[in-house]
């Protein structure tokens, strides 16, 4: 059996759709079923059962996808091995990140790329739920998130910093004569925030839902930058963490109080395959960056 065919029955196995599969992996369907065919036939067993255009794992698939899983991760973990006997002179780091932490990130690419300027360097900004997917693929070496993965079997995470949740707001606005405000005040202010998808989005919708409180959100966003952009106006405010608007000048914050709304900035890796050199060093600059 090939690698090329592990990776294209480990992506079928987990969309349970051959189409989505084999446009996830840039392949036609037609290829992506001759493969899983040819190593259905190797192994002598069905790996999916087919009805009609859809398909499901049979309990052979279902034995054999951990043990697929774990040879493709064995695979790149021998491929980063054999980079990083070289010196880090060469290789690629893949990194993916939340929107939130972008500002504390581009100091380490600047001081790393300054370091290592034969290692390329891909960012791969989203939510923490899109980043997780990847990180599950390895299509990212590891993620800067404030998201805990809750499958423990799969990742492992290293704390960076708390940071805590604060309204954040343009001078020009009304609210900027404020020092503090009472969480339940939050409800007679129009709020912009960030879409479903965020961490921050689920979390501030539980807050809201605990205290009995009706925001008033007037947008939401997939894209922080935008979303700063508009509270800059004096339109609107926000809620984020005081990471999220660093080095925004423009823009100031006040806590909220009546609850504790701290959240846990984290390096999240995959578990139990080797972490190639370069994000070693490039996870270790950062953390040297948060002291």
């Amino acid at each position: 059996m090939e690698l090329r065919q592990l990776r294209y029955f480990i992506q079928s196995a987990e969309t349970l759709n051959f189409t989505e599969a084999a446009h996830f992996l840039h392949i036609s369907q037609s290829t992506l079923s001759q493969q899983i065919k040819q190593l259905e036939d190797e192994l002598g067993m069905l790996l999916f059962d087919r009805v009609g255009k859809r398909v499901r794992l049979t309990e052979a698939g279902k034995l054999f996808l951990p043990y697929a899983r774990q040879s493709t991760h064995d695979s790149e973990s021998g491929r980063h091995v054999i980079e990083d006997l070289k010196g880090l002179q060469t290789g690629v780091l893949n990194i993916g990140v939340t929107y939130g932490l972008n500002t504390l990130l581009t100091p380490t690419l600047i001081a790393f790329s300054k370091q290592y300027p034969n290692i390329k360097i891909i960012v791969d900004f989203g939510t923490s739920e899109d980043l997780l997917e990847k990180l599950k693929h390895a299509e990212v070496d590891f993620i800067l998130s404030f998201s805990q993965a809750e499958e423990k079997n799969m990742f492992v995470t290293q704390p960076l910093f708390e940071s805590r949740l604060s309204l954040v707001f343009h001078p020009s606005n009304p609210i900027s004569k404020k020092k503090s405000i009472a969480v339940r005040e939050l409800a007679g202010i129009p709020l912009v925030m960030p879409a479903k998808g965020f961490t921050t989005h689920r979390f501030l919708i539980d807050v809201f839902r605990k205290n009995k409180i009706t925001p008033d959100i007037k947008m939401e966003l997939n894209d922080i930058n935008t979303l700063l952009q508009l509270v800059e106006t004096g339109n609107w405010c926000t809620i984020l963490t005081i990471a999220a608007i660093k080095g925004r000048q423009s823009l100031k914050t006040i806590p909220i109080t009546g609850i504790d709304i701290k959240r846990q900035a984290s390096i999240t890796w995959l578990k139990d395959v080797y972490h190639k050199k370069a994000a070693l060093v490039f996870t270790e600059m950062i953390q040297k960056q948060m002291k």
